[in-house]
């Protein structure tokens, strides 16, 4: 029976290059076996956690200088937003910073300000604020809207202080993108596709809705929270994911006491949102 490749325990949690591997005994010919995987030039991890996002960009780390910072999505991932964090990464770099090509790596030039990198999941990264400002000025509107929506809702940054960043930088590219998209942000949204939802409604030409407001009868029972609401015209509006069929019997009731208050509702689905 053949003998089982050495794995050491310190390496299955983390990438590495081959100074570290051959602390451990490893050589590069250890290496090539299909107990590991080549995440770049000179680094490598544990074939079970080398698709983790974690060590995909600790790895990605590993191969630029100092002075780089996650930054886009990448960004907004480490800090715990649902967005795609490798696909690919981004990354920000001093202007006048060479570096060659980086595979899987986009690689943007713009100078941080003190206090604009910060530490998150051992990795250096935009902070909040300028991660958010870069998003909403790079990503098409709806998409700049969505990321605004999901970092308000999780109180990862405030209005205010990314009001004071677009007034500090005022003459950046994509400011009157951002302003737009900051115009459109609502705090109480709870899903993605109810934010898509709702920009769309505005775009069309619609009034804004209010979002997630609680609706009681004239007796003071409660009734529901629509996801949207016109208030004038006691029209609410609902977003139906993939999650409607698991608690179909409640949304039914919801709907019925709505229905019976004298709320009139609209349903909708990704397909008409994406159509």
């Amino acid at each position: 029976m053949p003998r089982a490749p050495l794995v050491p325990p310190d390496l299955k949690c983390r990438s590495f290059d081959l100074a570290e591997a051959r602390r451990y005994g490893l050589t590069k010919d250890h290496l090539k076996g299909s107990s590991w995987r080549r995440l770049g030039s000179g680094t490598y991890a544990w074939r079970e956690i080398a698709d983790q996002p974690q060590i995909v960009l600790d790895a990605i780390r590993r191969r630029l200088p100092l002075v780089a910072a996650f930054s886009g999505r990448t960004a907004a991932w480490l800090h715990g937003l649902d967005m795609p964090p490798c696909n690919p990464a981004e990354v920000t770099l001093p202007v006048g910073c060479g570096i060659a090509v980086r595979a899987g790596v986009v690689v943007r030039r713009a100078e941080l300000a003190a206090g604009e990198v910060v530490i998150r999941q051992g990795l250096p990264v935009t902070s909040a604020i300028r991660t958010l400002a870069d998003l909403g000025r790079r990503r098409p509107l709806v998409e700049a809207v969505v990321a605004l929506d999901m970092a308000l809702h999780q109180g990862l940054f405030d209005l205010c202080d990314l009001d004071a960043w677009i007034d500090e930088h005022a003459r950046h590219r994509g400011i009157a993108l951002l302003r737009r998209a900051v115009n459109l942000a609502e705090p109480a949204t709870e899903s993605v596709m109810e934010t898509r939802l709702r920009v769309i409604l505005v775009l069309a030409g619609l009034p804004r809705p209010k979002s997630q407001v609680p609706l009681f009868d004239d007796g003071g029972r409660f009734l529901g929270r629509p996801d949207l609401y016109y208030h004038s015209h006691r029209l609410g509006i609902e977003y139906d994911g993939g999650t409607h069929r698991d608690s179909l019997a409640a949304d039914n009731q919801r709907q019925n006491r709505l229905l019976n208050g004298g709320v009139r509702l609209l349903r909708f689905t990704a397909e008409d949102v994406f159509s």
